[in-house]
């Protein structure tokens, strides 16, 4: 398993630093890893770094919380697609979800769906599923399988729990066949990932990727 074509090498972190930001464009680029996942604002300057090359740059939106009004990610999206950015990872309402309010999420997501695919952009949605029933993912597999998003993401690695083998292998159970899945949130291992992999998951969000990169190579 060549586990490099699966990371998105991350930093989210508030304080991300341009120099930060640099180091993660370096090290995807010499680990060959799927892309390099930023804070809006460094876009730019990242797709300058990795220009021509495999790897990707992914942002976020509606980071971290998802409860940003869907104009606002809307404009998020329309800027981030203009600086760049080859996939959005966008946080959905869960604040919806929590108060039962799926035709929020279902417009939520179909508002936004036209405007990243005329741009044949990506996107992956985070549904933070540490703090989803797992009758709340089953039914984001449907509403966010149906709109055709190109990844269901299990976390922002800002709620207490991340990413889990129970959550990779519920959504995969239910997502259509045509969506891929990205884990996200506390993978610090070389076995955690594989983990992850082995229960259905097609990318990994990593701060620690080049450690995991060191173990599976040892």
């Amino acid at each position: 398993m060549n586990i490099n074509s699966y990371i998105d090498h991350t930093i989210l972190k508030p304080t991300t630093t341009l120099a930060e930001v640099e180091k993660i464009c370096s090290e995807a680029i010499q680990y060959s890893f799927a892309a390099v996942c930023i804070p809006p604002l460094f876009v730019t300057k990242a797709k300058d770094l990795v220009k021509d090359l495999e790897v990707k740059v992914a942002t976020v939106i509606g980071f971290p919380f998802g409860y940003s009004a869907i104009e606002a990610k809307v404009a998020e999206i329309v800027l981030a697609m203009v600086d760049g950015a080859d996939e959005l990872d966008m946080v959905i309402n869960i604040s919806a979800i929590k108060n039962n309010d799926w035709n929020f999420i279902a417009n939520e997501i179909n508002t936004i769906i036209p405007i990243v695919k005329s741009r044949n952009k990506i996107i992956k949605v985070i549904i933070e599923s540490g703090i989803l029933t797992d009758d709340e993912i089953i039914k984001c597999c449907g509403i966010y399988g149906l709109a055709g998003v190109d990844y269901v993401k299990t976390s922002t690695g800002y709620a207490e729990k991340g990413a889990s083998v129970h959550a990779v292998k519920l959504i995969r159970a239910h997502l259509a066949d045509s969506v891929k899945i990205k884990a996200s949130g506390g993978i610090k291992t070389y076995a955690f990932a594989k983990e992850l992999i082995d229960a259905g998951a097609d990318r990994l969000g990593c701060s620690s990727s080049v450690q995991i990169v060191k173990e599976a190579q040892n």
